[in-house]
């Protein structure tokens, strides 16, 4: 036995008794891989031999707190709207300024980081976007003009934009398999997020709000002290403090999370993305180092990569002798050429073959109509609920008491969009398709009615199906695509979804200054496309093994 362990025989752990990759030479289950899916097969394997260890539930939490952050900050814009277009005097068109700025933010930083996760690792990508969003999240309540409001905004949401892509591709490479409904559980964090920034604007902005809820001593509306007569009452920065206050709470969440992430969390690579970069050794290293904080022993080996196939052996090219992905000790020493090919083949891998070009494609347009549909109803919804409440005598207080009760309803929507992973005939594609076309229906429902329960009524059952289906679309779609190009392809649709949300509050906020019911049939409409692009996805994509 001594003997055996000298040599490293693929299939002894260091103690030399047999493991699970003994035999692995024979195993049908590697008929028909490539050498990166054979060496991903066997990290899918040793993790699910770890369990949901500390350290699976260390990046649970964490990267549970970037989904947070991302609608954190989606609700506060809509929350604190009224109150900064009050104090700083910009018109309601205008207004879809905030949610543009903040929307091209989270475009481009889901576009870059999500393709810089696929380059230069998980490890960077996902400390500095916290560290980006805190920064200027924490001067976000700082300016006293809109234009520097604006600025700001776009940096936070440059920075919070590349969570979901980033979040969603770490923990799904870290899951035991038997563990993938947990991606869809992440979302529970988002109306964790909006019940957080609708509490503490609960607490701030009616209490620091000019006058009482805004109105002055004779019941009008203040204005802003640049649209009035000097010595006339108006609505300064003194006395509206109160979404300064909350939009600088944000900013410290930001930093006490990226604290955690940074300072208390040591975050290894992913397995994963080192194997198809060819560093085979530190991947081991990695999953050892795992093993070790889940108080567990690993059995991998060097040796067992090794035993596997030849180096020439390579990502859709085997035979060529060409080092890719995968490729082992090779690649790290190919040329400056050969590497530039290797990332073009990497995004190749997205329209490979006409099943999943067409997946593909379907994904980017369910992402441009869900972020349509969601970006005008989380920046516009709060607005014109106010302004229904204004209608029918209900005070601020109570609105923004409202709020809390409505966003509460979003955790119940995700536990069921997780709980559909499991159910047999209905799965995510059907749970999807439900979710998002009832979530249009109550968006449609919300223009018909004027009531302060029908209004509480609908809102919920709109945020409660928009939760489930979030859940269910950022979950599923890495596991859709193969590691290589996990983040790239999660960044990507996201980014076509970032775009679209620029767009769509500024058409929003145009509808909403002539015709109160506007958006809401703006973004209900869009919502329904999401329906028809999820009943024609390839089935063979949802929920299949991840590599």
């Amino acid at each position: 036995m001594e003997d055996h362990k000298a040599a490293g025989i693929p299939g002894l752990s260091p103690d030399g008794k047999p493991t699970q990759y003994d035999g692995m030479m024979n195993d049908p289950e590697m008929d028909g891989l490539t050498l990166y899916e054979k060496k991903a097969l066997l990290v899918n394997r040793e993790l699910n031999s770890h369990g949901m260890g500390k350290y699976q539930w260390s990046i649970f939490f964490l990267c549970g707190m970037g989904y947070m952050v991302d609608l954190l900050y989606a609700q506060a814009f809509g929350l604190v709207e009224p109150a900064m277009k009050q104090e700083l005097g910009f018109s309601t068109p205008e207004s879809g300024n905030l949610f543009s700025s903040f929307n091209a933010g989270l475009c481009a930083g889901a576009f870059v980081w999500g393709v810089l996760v696929d380059i230069v690792g998980r490890q960077y990508a996902f400390n500095l976007t916290f560290l980006i969003a805190s920064v200027f999240g924490l001067c976000l309540g700082a300016p006293s003009n809109y234009d520097g409001i604006l600025v700001l905004t776009a940096f936070v949401g440059f920075g919070v934009g590349g969570n979901i892509p980033i979040d969603t591709t770490i923990t799904l490479e870290f899951l035991p398999q038997n563990r993938r409904f947990l991606l869809a559980l992440l979302s529970v964090f988002q109306p964790i997020g909006v019940v957080v920034a609708s509490g503490i604007a609960y607490g701030f902005v009616p209490k620091y709000a000019c006058g009482t809820g805004g109105l002055g001593a004779d019941g009008e509306v203040l204005k802003a002290c640049s649209q009035v007569a000097a010595g006339q009452p108006c609505c300064d920065k003194a006395s509206n403090m109160g979404w300064r206050y909350l939009l600088f709470t944000l900013g410290a969440i930001c930093l006490f999370i990226f604290f955690m992430r940074f300072v208390v969390f040591r975050f290894q690579e992913s397995p994963k993305y080192l194997l198809y970069r060819g560093k085979d050794a530190k991947a081991v290293q990695v999953l050892h180092n795992i093993a070790n904080f889940n108080g567990r022993q690993s059995t991998i080996t060097m040796e067992a990569f090794a035993a596997l196939t030849d180096e020439g052996s390579s990502v859709g090219s085997a035979g060529t002798g060409k080092p890719t992905l995968g490729a082992g000790t090779e690649q790290p020493k190919s040329s400056f050429s050969d590497k530039a090919k290797i990332e073009l083949a990497r995004y190749k891998l997205l329209f490979a073959n006409s099943a999943i070009a067409r997946l593909t494609i379907l994904v980017w347009i369910t992402y441009m109509f869900d972020y349509w549909g969601f970006s005008i109803a989380g920046s516009l919804l709060p607005q014109i609920l106010l302004n229904k409440n204004r209608e029918i005598n209900v005070s601020t207080a109570e609105t923004y008491r409202n709020y809390v009760i409505i966003y509460v309803c979003g955790i119940p929507g995700v536990l069921l969009g997780a709980l559909m992973y499991g159910v047999p005939l209905v799965g995510r594609q059907w749970g999807m398709v439900v979710s998002s076309a009832l979530m249009a229906v109550s968006l449609f429902l919300f223009s018909a009615i004027n009531t302060q329960a029908s209004n509480v009524g609908i809102n919920i059952m709109e945020y409660f199906f928009q939760s489930m289906f979030n859940a269910i679309l950022y979950g599923w779609t890495p596991e859709a695509y193969p590691a290589p190009i996990r983040g790239t392809a999660c960044g990507v649709a996201s980014f076509w979804g970032r775009l679209f949300s620029i767009v769509s509050p500024r058409i929003g906020t145009h509808l909403l200054a002539s015709n109160a019911n506007g958006p809401l049939y703006l973004a209900g409409s869009g919502v329904f496309v999401c329906t028809i692009c999820i009943i024609l996805m390839p089935r063979k994509y949802m929920g299949s093994k991840s590599y």
